[in-house]
C-alpha cells in the first residue's frame, strides 16, 4: 500500500486515459471507478453499455466520469478498420476480417492507444494472456533500442529491508518462454529503465540462478553470464542508470547477511530491487508463490518493450490490484514517448 500510494500520488499530477477492454467484468468496473474517484485521469470501459450498467448497480457504483464505448457502435470504428487494413496490406488483410477484428475489445483497445484516443491499455481479468498480446503484437511495434517485449511484476511485501523498501521488480514473468543472452539483457535494461522510473531511484539488478558465481557449468548459467555483460553495454548506450550483477541465487541477491558470505564485493548483491530470471517457467512461479505463499500484493505483468504502454492482468486479481495496474500504466505512460525515444514514430498505416 505504501508503494501504490505514491504511485497514484504521482499520477494525481499526471492524469492519464486509460482503456479497459473487459468492461462488464465487476473487478474492472469496481478498479474504473476507483480510477476517476481518485483523480487519477479518465477510465474507458469497452462493452455494451445496457450489460456494464447491470453489472454497476448490481455493485452499487456510479458511472459518473467513466466512458463507456461499444466498438460495435462507435463512430471510429472504420477508421480504426482502415488503418488496421493500412498496417497488415502486406500480409493481404481484408477488409472484413479486420472489421471483425475490430470489433474485439481488445483490438479495440489497442487501436485506441495507438491512435492516441488513449493513453494506455489495461485487460486480462477474464482473458488469457495470448488473447491480450495478440492485439498488441499486431497493432503496437517493438520500441526502439529494444528487441523483446516482456511482462514486469511488480511486488510489494511488508518487509521494508527487502528490495527497495518492500518493492521487488520481477521479469520476465509473461511473455518470453526461454529468451537468448541479448533478450535477457534487453528485459534487464527495459525492467530497470521502468523501475527508474516508477521508484525513482538506481536500480539494483540481479541476474538470478541456481548458481552464485560458483564453480557449477550448465548452459543457462553462461546464458545468465553472457545477459549481465550484455546488459552492461546495452544500458551505458541507452543512457539507464543502473547496477547489474550475476548470476546470483535469489538468497544471495536479497539477503545482505548471506551476500556477504559469497560474494566480497557485488553493488547489487543482498540489495536488489529488480529481479531478472533466466526463462519464464522460473519467473511465472516465483512470482506467483510470491503473492500467495508470502501474501505479496502482485501489480502485473506490467508490458515493456512495446512502443505503447499496456498490462496484461492476472485473471486472479482483484479490483485493488487492477486499480494498482492501471495506476502503474499511468504513470508508464508519463513521458513514455521521450523514454523510449518513440515520439516520432508515425501512426499505423501511416
Amino acid at each position: 500500500m505504501r508503494f501504490i500510494a505514491a504511485v497514484i500520488e504521482k499520477l494525481q499530477r499526471h492524469p492519464k486515459r486509460i482503456v479497459f477492454p473487459e468492461g462488464a467484468e465487476p473487478r474492472v468496473v469496481q478498479a474504473a471507478r476507483q480510477f476517476h474517484a481518485l483523480r487519477l485521469g479518465a477510465p474507458v470501459l469497452l462493452g455494451e453499455r445496457p450489460k456494464i450498467k447491470r453489472v454497476a448497480d448490481k455493485l452499487g457504483v456510479s458511472l459518473d466520469g467513466i466512458r463507456i464505448i461499444n466498438p460495435a457502435e462507435s463512430d471510429e470504428l472504420e477508421n480504426f478498420t482502415e488503418r488496421f487494413v493500412k498496417l497488415h496490406r502486406s500480409k493481404g488483410l481484408k477488409s472484413a476480417e479486420a472489421r471483425t477484428a475490430m470489433l474485439q475489445p481488445n483490438f479495440f483497445g489497442a487501436m485506441m492507444v495507438a491512435m492516441h484516443q488513449a493513453d494506455g491499455l489495461v485487460s486480462g481479468a477474464t482473458s488469457i494472456t495470448g488473447h491480450v498480446l495478440r492485439p498488441l503484437f499486431q497493432i503496437f511495434r517493438i520500441a526502439p533500442q529494444t528487441r523483446v517485449a516482456s511482462g514486469c511484476m511488480v511486488l510489494e511485501v511488508e518487509d521494508t529491508a527487502i528490495g527497495e523498501k518492500g518493492v521487488l521488480f520481477l521479469a520476465d514473468c509473461g511473455v518470453v518462454t526461454d529468451p537468448s543472452a541479448e533478450q535477457l539483457a534487453d528485459i534487464a535494461v527495459d525492467t530497470a529503465q521502468f523501475a527508474r522510473h516508477v521508484l525513482q531511484s538506481r536500480p539494483r539488478v540481479a541476474f538470478l540462478s541456481f548458481s552464485t558465481k560458483g564453480p557449477a557449468t550448465h548452459p543457462s548459467i553462461g546464458k545468465v553470464q553472457a545477459a549481465v555483460a550484455l546488459a552492461q553495454k546495452k544500458a551505458a548506450q541507452r543512457l539507464v542508470e543502473a547496477d547489474f550483477d550475476g548470476e546470483l541465487q535469489a538468497d544471495a541477491a536479497l539477503v545482505p547477511e548471506i551476500a556477504a558470505r559469497k560474494l566480497t564485493r557485488s553493488k547489487v548483491a543482498g540489495h536488489a530491487n529488480v529481479l531478472i530470471f533466466p526463462d519464464l517457467n522460473s519467473g511465472n512461479i516465483a512470482s506467483r508463490l510470491a503473492r500467495h505463499v508470502a501474501r505479496a500484493t502482485a501489480y502485473g505483468h506490467i508490458l515493456l518493450g512495446f512502443n505503447q504502454p499496456a498490462a496484461d492482468v492476472s485473471r486472479g486479481s482483484n479490483a485493488h490490484e487492477i486499480l494498482g495496474v492501471a495506476a502503474l500504466v499511468g504513470v508508464q505512460a508519463i513521458a513514455y514517448h521521450l523514454l523510449l525515444d518513440v515520439a516520432k514514430e508515425k501512426l499505423p498505416g501511416d
